[in-house]
């Protein structure tokens, strides 16, 4: 039997549902306006009134580049005020320079400082600039090496380096596949544990890394260990989606097992963009010379990203469970293996072209802690699969065929993880 149409019609009933939006707008709408109508009251009219103390200005020798017969230097404004840029010097000498687009520099704006200066590869040099109110900034080079020239050569170069430390190791430890696959329940979920204890630690070893690089690299201004934690956390939480999409569409057998070797996969090639910008940026910074040694340091440190992922594929033949025995065909795997190998080793390709050709310190931060995110985030994932494989944790005492969290098994992998890491650190 057909409903009767609401009083004033179904006209009536629309304009109603339109009055509510517009009036929920409405109600989203007013505390912006007021956070408006205050921020512009207290940059006009207030500001006179609230003028309290002497603001300092603060200016930041971002980079330093060597090229023939000149020093660039990248400088920054990070204080509260604007700034002029008077003289640049090297060493404590005032030197001419010029400084492109213009000496006048409004906050967070940057300029480039070129000095005429006959410089010698090896040799320490402090390059200062004073500000209009005689305060001087400056920054330290231990060695002074030449700035690259981008060019075929080196981006073909660069691309060997990242292939070396990125794309070769992982594909070698992938190699590790048909071992994994025979393992069987305990040891399968140690195998998938030594995962996550790697993982936990390249992404414990990033944190360190970033930490360290926005304390000594960035200005206060930039809030550098805050801007280190959003970053990893918005990261974090944009892989989790993904992730739990990809797995929430995996049905059928073998189809979840590549849904974390994929979530993996990625969170490793972040990470490997991170470190391939490290590598670029020592590189075009003279703080490191491309060797023989350092390749091979960094290479055998990543050869176990490929276990990491080879751990959940061993199960893809076998619908994700933990049992072992017959060992699955391993040739139907290989072109998705070539895949998520190209997916966790190109980016150190790119990161190696970023860091030796366009390097900055709030761009290295920043893909570090995306990095952090996501190797966190495939730790997690790692985890929690372990976790479903054990069985369901105990939630009252003496619950029988119950397996607590991490069991004997996910513990010793976790721990040899994190210790295989620290040990291959000492060479990379």
């Amino acid at each position: 039997m057909d409903e009767p149409p609401p009083p004033g019609g179904y006209a009536a009933a629309r304009g109603g549902g339109a009055g509510r939006r517009a009036a929920t707008l409405a109600a989203g709408a007013a505390p912006l306006a007021a956070v408006a109508v205050m921020i512009v009251y207290l940059l006009g009219p207030a500001t006179d009134a609230l003028d309290l103390g002497v603001a300092l200005p603060d200016v930041s020798v971002e980079n330093v580049e060597f090229v023939d017969g000149e020093i660039r230097a990248t400088v920054r404004n990070t204080g509260p005020v604007p700034v002029k840029v008077a003289v640049a010097d090297v060493n404590d000498r005032i030197h001419p320079a010029a400084i492109e687009p213009d000496r006048s520099l409004e906050r967070f704006e940057t300029a480039v400082v070129r000095i005429p200066f006959d410089w010698n590869a090896g040799e320490p040099y402090a390059i200062g600039v004073t500000v209009d109110d005689g305060t001087r900034f400056e920054r330290v080079v231990e060695a002074a090496a030449p700035a690259p020239e981008p060019g075929a050569g080196l981006f073909g170069t660069f691309a060997l380096v990242g292939a070396y430390v990125g794309i070769v190791p992982v594909m070698v430890g992938m190699l590790w596949l048909p071992f994994i696959a025979r393992m069987r329940g305990p040891w399968y979920a140690f195998f998938l544990s030594l995962t996550a204890g790697l993982l936990l630690f390249l992404g414990i070893d990033a944190a360190v890394e970033a930490a360290a690089l926005s304390s000594e690299a960035l200005a206060a201004g930039f809030n550098g260990l805050l801007l280190v934690a959003t970053v990893s956390a918005v990261s974090f939480l944009a892989l989790h989606a993904a992730s739990a999409r990809m797995q929430g569409a995996a049905h059928g057998p073998g189809r979840r097992p590549m849904a974390v070797a994929l979530a993996i996969a990625v969170g490793i090639g972040l990470h490997n963009l991170g470190e391939g910008l490290a590598i670029g940026a020592a590189v075009a910074l003279g703080q490191a010379a491309l060797g023989a040694f350092l390749i091979a340091g960094f290479a055998i440190h990543n050869t176990t990203e490929g276990v990491a992922i080879a751990a959940p594929v061993a199960r893809a033949g076998r619908g994700g469970g933990g049992g072992g025995g017959a060992l699955p065909p391993i040739a139907p795997l290989v072109p998705r293996l070539a895949a998520l190998g190209a997916i966790a080793g190109a980016p150190a390709i790119l990161g190696a072209w970023i860091g030796g050709f366009a390097y900055s310190p709030l761009s290295a931060v920043i893909f570090l802690s995306v990095g952090i995110g996501a190797i966190f985030q495939v730790s997690y994932a790692v985890l929690s699969w372990v976790r479903s494989m054990g069985g369901p944790p105990a939630t009252a005492a003496g619950a029988a065929g119950a397996t607590p969290f991490p069991g004997p098994a996910a513990a010793a992998g976790i721990a040899a993880g994190m210790a295989v890491m620290y040990l291959t650190s000492i060479i990379a």
